[in-house]
């Protein structure tokens, strides 16, 4: 109920906000003492007229993430028409909603142009690292091996968010390195990958594998 209020008067700030400003108008200019409650009018109007334009949507995005709703999300993206005139971290998340569905469209270009105006919007610090690391994703995927070394070595040196997302990173320097026939290379984050010890069973799995591969190869 509450989530539906908020989300009707988001999305339409902007005809709710010249409808106020008009009545504080009407009641300045025609009613008998309305310049003295009329402030208020004119107050909540330009408030919802800057949360329009500086916040977006993007603020009842995370709801339909957590629910699976793809296209829900994207239609709010959509609704957004002048990203520039976001407030500096709602647009750097904005950018990295856009990458992410660009990515899973492989759409590559777009992904990684769009992580990079997140960047360059002025990404969380705690954030930096996983944008470096979806940037090396990237290039992985667009067959650009030297920048994906780069941009993931980054993230790790950045920092990222859990042990989980750490230990992802490490694998994939340890397959471009083992790639390049850098075996010493692909064991120093053969080791860096255990020791984040993670729990998830596809990484779990993917170590054991990788485990039994480590210890035939030379370096």
């Amino acid at each position: 109920m509450w989530f539906n209020v908020r989300k009707f008067i988001v999305l339409y700030r902007l005809p709710i906000a010249v409808a106020l400003l008009a009545l504080g108008v009407y009641m300045t200019g025609w009613v008998k003492n309305g310049a003295y409650s009329s402030w208020i009018f004119f107050l909540i109007g330009i408030l919802m007229l800057v949360a329009h334009f500086m916040l977006g949507p993007i603020t009842l995005i995370q709801r339909y993430v957590e629910s699976g709703d793809v296209d829900g999300a994207k239609s709010l993206l959509g609704r957004v028409k002048y990203p520039k005139l976001l407030y500096k971290p709602i647009r750097s998340a904005y950018y990295m909603l856009k990458s992410q569905f660009s990515t899973l469209n492989e759409d590559y270009d777009a992904a990684e142009s769009d992580i990079r105006q997140s960047l360059e919007a002025g990404t969380e610090k705690n954030m930096e690292g996983t944008a470096y690391l979806q940037l090396g994703s990237i290039a992985f995927k667009k067959g650009d091996k030297k920048n994906a070394y780069s941009h993931i070595r980054k993230a790790v040196e950045l920092g990222l968010p859990d042990k989980e997302t750490e230990a992802t990173a490490y694998l994939q320097l340890v397959g471009i390195c083992a790639d390049r026939r850098d075996y010493r290379g692909a064991k120093h984050y053969f080791r860096k990958a255990k020791a984040c010890k993670a729990k998830g069973k596809m990484i779990v799995d993917q170590i054991k594998e990788l485990d039994k591969q480590m210890s035939r190869i030379p370096g």
